[in-house]
């Protein structure tokens, strides 16, 4: 059996959402957008109920599942608001429930926010046109598990954590996904959002992890994908859905893949001069062609506020799996990194002491900062420059106080930084708050965009981004998905006004950003 990383806590969460902050009084939190809310009629309530589905119309109910982990949406609850405020909350025990309540809402245009773990950070589950949340953590449990052939098929409302408890101790077997929100979040918010998990260097990411899903569409209509190891017939549906954020259709459940539980692991820590050091030694570890399952490498300033490093970044090393493959990855890493300074290894269980606590959000939120982290992608040639510039950007807007970063996934052409950002805004006031927090992602994605950087890599969309989607895309690829959107749901009821999508419902609350300069470098 692995070592301490790969055990889980002795005790599984709650499996069911968490909330990020407490609403002073629940049941009576407002809407802080004056979007107009669709309301739940009670003849659609009835016909909901009439489904087998529990409907729960209480103010404090609707309030809690009208919010995520969204850092802006944070601040607001503080004042006891949230983004907008569903007219129900729908709960489906059972995903053969869910075509008729699709269904039933498109025919009375309703909107259906899908929603589980709620634990996004960029307000993908804020019902922003009131309407329905579609609560999907009744559908959880594992329905089968191939060993022949390591897949497993679970629904879509499994929370992680319990997913790798049954997995490990009834079949000996890890899909490997394992983000820092595991107890948070779960499958079907893995998928549509396409997430990472910290071990995606060994495991891969969401998209890799899917072999098939099962999808319902917003006319009732249930769509299965995949079921072969590789197959050639027309474009990989599967792949549609992922990352589509609720928008195209319901996932209600997935084939995953599976390995067996790793028997060996390795950890190693570098201390290197400059972070453009430390991060070419992550690129020549991937181009190698076997990466240790995770390569963390920390800017001076993030690495001493977390390790007391000082003046270096440092780089933590972690795989586990075949002995064989661990022994190899640590020959190739040890191999790039024999010019940077050998560091106790004791960081590295530092680091896994603490990487799934969420606790620091909360805190520093409800002592007045705005805080954040912006995580997206680079290729290598521009990564060096990307960093400086996003980090510089974010500290020039007035009352940022820290602007760091850390590379946190690597692939053989580029790799993930993750921005991170704190401050107290020059008047500490709601409207204040909100100043700075738009202000510091506006300065930092407008730049990483014209750096030739991705807009995100595993957050997703959601609101918080929904406003730079035309920019990064470009009309051609925007036009595409606008044309899907019209295909799958031309009523709009799915999910609106998230991906940057248009809504039949009104605008999304959000001020244009101003014209971006051209992507340099788009096309290489």
């Amino acid at each position: 059996m692995a070592g301490p990383s790969s055990q889980l806590p002795v005790e599984p969460g709650p499996g069911r959402p968490t909330p990020p902050i407490a609403l002073p009084d629940p049941a009576a939190a407002t809407a802080r957008w004056g979007t107009a809310a669709v309301e739940v009629g009670d003849a659609l309530v009835e016909r909901l109920r009439a489904t087998g589905a529990a409907v729960a119309l209480e103010p404090a109910a609707r309030a809690e599942a009208s919010r995520d982990w969204w850092p802006l949406a944070m601040t607001w609850a503080t004042d006891d608001q949230v983004g907008g405020l569903a007219g129900a909350v729908v709960r489906p025990d059972d995903a053969s429930q869910v075509p008729a309540i699709l269904r039933m809402c498109r025919e009375a245009r309703v909107p259906v926010t899908p929603a589980a773990g709620r634990s996004g950070v960029v307000g993908g589950s804020v019902p922003l046109f009131g309407g329905v949340v579609l609560d999907l953590c009744g559908l959880a449990g594992i329905r089968s598990v191939d060993r022949d052939d390591l897949v497993v098929d679970v629904l879509a409302g499994t929370f992680g954590d319990r997913l790798e408890q049954q997995l490990r101790a009834d079949h000996g077997l890890t899909v490997g996904h394992w983000p820092q929100s595991i107890t948070l979040s779960t499958v079907g918010g893995w998928l549509a959002c396409r997430g990472a998990g910290q071990l995606s260097n060994r495991y891969g990411k969401a998209e890799d992890l899917v072999v098939g899903l099962d999808v319902v569409l917003a006319d009732g209509t249930e769509v299965r994908t995949g079921g072969h190891a590789r197959q050639a017939v027309g474009p990989d549906l599967t792949q549609l859905f992922v990352g589509s954020e609720g928008t195209l259709g319901v996932i209600t459940a997935a084939r995953l893949r599976a390995w067996p539980v790793p028997s060996a692991e390795h950890r190693a820590a570098y201390g290197f001069a400059s972070f453009a050091e430390g991060a070419d030694a992550c690129r020549r570890i991937v181009q190698r062609g076997l990466s240790p399952a995770a390569l963390r490498l920390y800017d001076a300033v993030e690495a001493d506020r977390s390790y007391g490093t000082g003046d270096q970044a440092v780089l933590l090393v972690f795989d586990e799996g075949d002995q064989v493959v661990v022994d190899a990855a640590a020959t190739i890493t040890a191999d790039a990194c024999a010019s940077a300074a050998r560091l106790d290894d004791a960081l590295v269980e530092r680091w896994l002491a603490h990487r799934n606590d969420v606790t620091a959000l909360e805190a520093l939120i409800s002592r007045g900062y705005v805080v954040d982290t912006m995580e997206l992608t680079a290729r290598w040639h521009r990564l060096g420059e990307l960093y400086v510039a996003v980090r510089d950007a974010i500290a020039a807007v007035p009352g940022v106080l820290a602007s760091s970063a850390h590379l946190s996934h690597s692939y053989p052409e580029g790799a993930c930084l993750y921005f991170t950002f704190a401050g107290q805004p020059p008047e500490a006031t709601a409207a204040g708050r909100d100043a700075l927090y738009l202000g510091c992602w506006d300065a930092g994605t407008r730049t990483a965009l014209a750096h030739g950087g991705s807009l995100s890599h595993h957050h997703g969309v959601g609101l918080n981004r929904a406003r730079f989607v035309a920019d990064a895309l470009g009309p051609g690829a925007t036009g595409v998905l606008d044309a899907l959107k019209e295909a799958l749901d031309p009523t709009g009821i799915l999910n609106p006004g998230k991906l940057g999508l248009a809504s039949p419902f009104g605008a999304v609350p959000f001020p244009d950003p101003p014209d971006l300069p051209d992507l340099p470098g788009a096309s290489a």
